[in-house]
């Protein structure tokens, strides 16, 4: 049975260029099946939350673009750093934009992978359960999986690119098992 392209966005938690989230996060559309495509997000030119200027006339130009493609997406994958055991400032301040109104936002009810990659032993496992409290906060779906934590992500992340086999066919069975997941939870 064929169905239609499955529009997946992934937002690195992360604005270093050479940020190993970014490369991970870059990497999804090439491991990805045939029927689903995968676009990165840029976080640069988000502003600090303010909720002064979160209305529908005012809203900063980043901010409502942000908001249009997340609605626009069948489903968002957030790749996340992990800083101090926590989600890192730049992705929980995106998800703060995104977030409102309550239970009309662009995030109520999407479906949403995680994962992360980190230079330690344990990956981003830390950060991607704190997403899940934050996106059970927003009324996003959540994929019932254990994520995507590439520890070491410096021996299998190289020049910007995921080279690791290993992790490249594990993050493509990931993905498979999502695609699936967000075309059986998706709301038409």
């Amino acid at each position: 049975m064929s169905f239609p392209r499955l529009d997946l966005v992934a937002i690195p938690g992360s604005l270093r260029t050479g940020s190993l989230n970014r490369a991970l996060a870059r990497a999804l559309d090439e491991l990805c099946p045939d029927d689903t495509a995968v676009e990165v997000i840029d976080l640069h030119g988000v502003p600090l939350y303010n909720g002064d200027l979160d209305t529908d006339q005012d809203r900063p130009a980043p901010v409502q673009a942000l908001k249009d493609r997340i609605r626009e997406a069948d489903g968002v994958i957030l790749v996340t750093p992990e800083y101090n055991h926590g989600v890192p400032g730049v992705l929980k301040n995106a998800l703060d934009w995104v977030s409102r109104p309550s239970y009309r936002s662009p995030m109520a009810h999407k479906p949403c992978g995680l994962m992360g990659a980190a230079p330690g032993g344990s990956g981003t496992m830390r950060a991607q359960q704190h997403l899940k409290v934050i996106l059970l906060g927003m009324a996003a779906q959540v994929f019932p999986h254990p994520g995507v934590a590439v520890s070491r992500a410096r021996d299998k992340i190289r020049e910007g690119r995921l080279e690791d086999e290993g992790t490249r066919e594990f993050v493509a069975s990931y993905l498979a098992e999502l695609a699936s997941w967000v075309r059986r939870v998706r709301p038409d």
